[in-house]
């Protein structure tokens, strides 16, 4: 099948010796997996695009209104694995292969989209790219978005070679998609236990990330009494402890993962601590219940420990519930191919972010998840069977098989 030599063209590319990735955005694996992209679409015969934000477009016919959006990402988090993101644009492509092997005519125009910036592994905003364009954050703000390095997102998308100061809303661009369809690795294990290795998305939980400054005093480690310290890693270590018994208490997720420590040396108590919550959660109603308790401790714990606490929300984004009608059609088309299913495959909440769900309020949206027997994502040890890869391939055809025959009404 294509995609496997898709496949192994693109594994290598970003990868650590322990088996993780670290394709960032702009830098030079992500540089090389969008060379990846755009040389696969050129050799078949597609028109490959870069929009105003820098996310790719490879179309299957004229670019125009009515047209078909499907594709992912292609940077990842630190030391990430190989199937979140790029699962969906390799799929995308073979998916293309397959439906011409078949003898098929699409009726209207099919992009398939690589969006920069998924993971905010960079610059710390999530879906960054797919916001951009859906105008959900201020191109200035974007601009001035820095990494670790102190490299803002202007400086590095000018170092690519693309003009950071056209970035912004691009409403023709999304005006010309009458859907959106992501197919992605499942980050989790719903599908693990059935005989089915494609689901479908029906809502993507409310979620946010917020930046936590925990500002203290620079001191010596050996010479100052703890009756006499403000040490910023106090609260923090609080912090972290009340975020998992929230989480815990109003069946919710919080983490917090990283942090930057100043002057981070081992005999100097720190002046600032800088650390990031992660918090998702069913409903709106209970994520703000979460991040409200969290922030009152750790402004209790700082108070308590003569540190300052200044949080600041980096990124929210609300509920997404997916077009009933639209998932429907996808979860009977894909049940119409499989015995075993007797019916529609199974709809899917989750808790992870995604650039279908930024789109779903300016485009319907739908998503395709491919089974993960290890339940494990973020991480080397994702994993997705090759037989379930094919799967993912031929469910993504018949799907956009589905939505290409027919013409915009």
């Amino acid at each position: 099948m294509s995609f496997d030599r898709l496949w192994a063209d693109l594994a290598p590319i970003g990868r650590s010796k322990g088996g993780g990735y670290h394709r960032y955005t702009w830098a030079s694996a992500d540089t090389e997996a969008r060379s990846w992209f755009t040389d696969a679409a050129i050799k078949r015969g597609l028109d490959v695009r870069t929009d105003r934000n820098g996310n790719l477009w490879a179309w299957w016919g004229t670019p125009g209104p009515g047209a078909v959006a499907t594709g992912s990402h292609l940077d990842s988090v630190p030391d990430g694995g190989a199937f979140d993101g790029p699962l969906g644009v390799a799929c995308a492509l073979a998916a293309i292969d397959e439906l011409r092997g078949r003898g098929f005519v699409p009726a209207r125009p099919l992009a398939v989209g690589v969006f920069v910036e998924e993971e905010g592994g960079r610059f710390g905003v999530p879906c960054l790219g797919s916001r951009l364009a859906a105008g959900e954050i201020d191109p200035e703000r974007a601009r001035s978005l820095t990494d670790a390095s102190g490299t803002s997102w202007a400086q590095a998308m000018e170092a690519a070679g693309l003009d950071p100061g056209g970035i912004g809303p691009d409403p023709d661009l999304l005006g010309s998609f009458d859907v959106f369809v992501e197919l992605h690795v499942e980050q989790g294990r719903a599908l693990a236990e059935t005989a089915h290795a494609v689901g479908v998305a029906s809502s993507i939980w409310p979620h946010g990330r917020w930046r936590m400054d925990f500002t203290g005093r620079a001191d010596h480690a050996g010479t100052t009494r703890m009756v006499d310290r403000a040490d910023p890693m106090l609260p923090l270590a609080h912090t972290i402890l009340a975020a998992r018994a929230l989480a815990e208490d109003h069946d919710a997720r919080a983490t917090l993962a990283k942090a930057h420590v100043t002057p981070n040396g081992t005999n100097a108590i720190p002046s600032l601590v800088s650390a990031w919550l992660d918090a998702r959660a069913a409903d709106a109603s209970t994520l703000e219940a979460v991040v409200e308790g969290v922030r009152e401790r750790a402004a209790k714990a700082a108070h308590d420990h003569g540190v300052t606490l200044e949080v600041v929300a980096e990124s929210t984004t609300p509920l997404v519930e997916f077009s009933h009608d639209l998932r429907d059609r996808l979860a009977t088309t894909v049940g119409a191919r499989v015995p075993e299913a007797a019916g529609p495959v199974p709809l899917l909440p989750t808790g992870a972010g995604h650039d279908a769900g930024v789109l779903s309020g300016h485009v319907p949206t739908a998503m395709l998840y491919v089974r993960n027997p290890t339940g494990v994502s973020h991480s080397p040890r994702e994993w997705v069977d090759p037989r379930d890869r094919h799967a993912g391939v031929t469910a993504l055809a018949d799907v956009l098989a589905d939505l290409l025959s027919v013409e915009r009404s």
